[in-house]
Order: structure tokens, then C-alpha cells, then sequence
């Protein structure tokens, strides 16, 4: 498979931060170096393990040779996370939507090390993936871990959990399927709060935040922060109706 890495143009138009399409006036281009470990992953298994965005539903039952519940994972990074609840759940299918070339590199390193079956990647801009590729009701959930929290007051319009962004995924979800969401960052998970609480489609599974589940795993990046005291927020909203 070609390497295709993903840079925001520079002018306006659309810029893409965690897998989303945000309107903003300006853009930082990023082309993020590949390892040769990297390069040779997405050149050995992208065929089988990267699906090409279309314009047409996704048919996971052809993708993953079996009817089992999608959840989808938007923003997955380095996949570290991603593929260990992959691993954990064979009961379940995985479409990780990762928008940078390093990060599916890496991602398909560890689907091909655990021999994960059910797990698959897309690159591309998750609203694009959600508009195009996935049918209304056509997720068992979805996972949004840590998304870039644009700290600086300036860019928060940024950020990825906005009303829009929410109600095309609530869309997505069956009755029923949950939105987890995590950040560590206090400001942050006070907007997810308040999104997420307004969007008549969901509803809160608690009072407020969420314990984090025994089944996320915690990553190097969240277990150091927690070490030097961070608090870590998790949300878990219900698609309702």
C-alpha cells in the first residue's frame, strides 16, 4: 500500500485535530517523520487492515466475517490503547479512526504482534467517517480517550467535543450504545460535561463524572500524569430512543 500521509493545507478550509474536521481561519501543517518500522507496516498490511473511506454505509459484517457489535475509537494515536481493549474483548469489533500516518504505522505494528482479528483502521477525518461510512444506529459505541485539549483559552473553539460533533455521533449510536470520553484536563471535562449533558440524545450514566472503568487501560502518558497528581475524567453517556 502507498504511504498517503495526512497534512493540514495552509490557507482556509477545514483543519483536522484528533480525526475532526473543524472550521477555523487558519492551519498548522503537520507531516509527522514515519520510522521504517512504521513505513514497512503500512506497506505489509495496510491492505488488509486499512479501509479506504467511501461513500457508501460499511458493511463490518464482510469487513470483520461476522455480525459481533462495532464500537468505534476516534483520535487512537499510537493505538496502545486501542488495540489492548481490541485484545481484551474478541467478543466485540474495533474501526480505529486515526488521522496521522505515524500513529496507523504503529497501530498496525500491534493489531499484526497480538494477531487481533478484530480490529481495523481507518485514516482519515472522523466527521468524514462518520458522515459517509457509518449508518445511523450503526454503533455499539464509541471511544474518544484524551483528545488534544487546546489548553490556551484562544483555541478551545478547537477542541473536538462541540454540540455539532456530538449530535453526528450521538446519531450514530444504536439505542442503548454509550459515548466514553476522557481527558485530563479540568476545564476540558467541565465542556465535555456540559456538551454532552445537552445533547437530548444522550444521557448521563451517573451524576457527573464517572469512575474510570476497570476496563480502560491506563497509558503511559495517563500513569504519569497521574503520578505527579493530574485528575482524570471520565464520561460516559447512553444514546437514548
Amino acid at each position: 500500500m502507498s504511504l498517503q500521509p495526512v497534512s493540514e493545507p495552509a490557507g482556509p478550509g477545514p483543519e483536522v485535530h484528533d480525526g475532526i474536521r473543524t472550521r477555523i481561519r487558519s492551519f498548522a501543517t503537520r507531516r509527522g517523520h514515519l520510522t521504517p518500522g512504521q513505513r514497512s507496516a503500512i506497506a505489509d498490511l495496510g491492505d488488509a487492515l486499512l479501509l479506504p473511506l467511501r461513500d457508501e454505509p460499511l458493511d463490518t459484517a464482510a469487513v470483520f466475517g461476522n455480525a459481533h457489535p462495532v464500537t468505534l475509537e476516534i483520535g487512537c494515536g499510537m493505538g496502545e490503547t486501542t488495540a489492548r481493549i481490541a485484545a481484551d474483548n474478541p467478543e466485540r469489533n474495533y474501526l480505529g479512526v486515526e488521522v496521522y500516518t505515524a500513529g496507523v504505522g504503529t497501530l498496525l505494528r500491534r493489531i499484526d504482534s497480538l494477531g487481533l482479528t478484530n480490529l481495523r483502521v481507518i485514516q482519515a477525518d472522523a466527521v468524514e467517517v462518520l458522515e459517509r461510512m457509518i449508518a445511523p444506529a450503526g454503533l455499539a459505541g464509541a471511544h474518544v480517550f484524551f483528545p488534544d485539549p487546546w489548553h490556551k483559552k484562544r483555541h478551545h473553539k478547537r477542541r473536538l467535543i462541540q454540540p455539532p460533533f456530538v449530535a453526528l455521533l450521538a446519531s450514530r449510536l444504536a439505542p442503548g450504545a454509550r459515548l466514553h470520553c476522557a481527558t485530563d484536563w479540568p476545564d476540558y471535562a467541565e465542556q465535555m460535561l456540559a456538551v454532552l449533558d445537552a445533547e437530548p440524545s444522550l444521557r448521563n450514566t451517573v451524576a457527573g463524572y464517572h469512575p474510570r472503568p476497570a476496563w480502560r487501560p491506563l497509558t503511559k502518558f495517563e500513569q504519569r500524569g497521574l503520578r505527579l497528581g493530574h485528575p482524570v475524567f471520565d464520561l460516559i453517556h447512553e444514546r437514548v430512543g
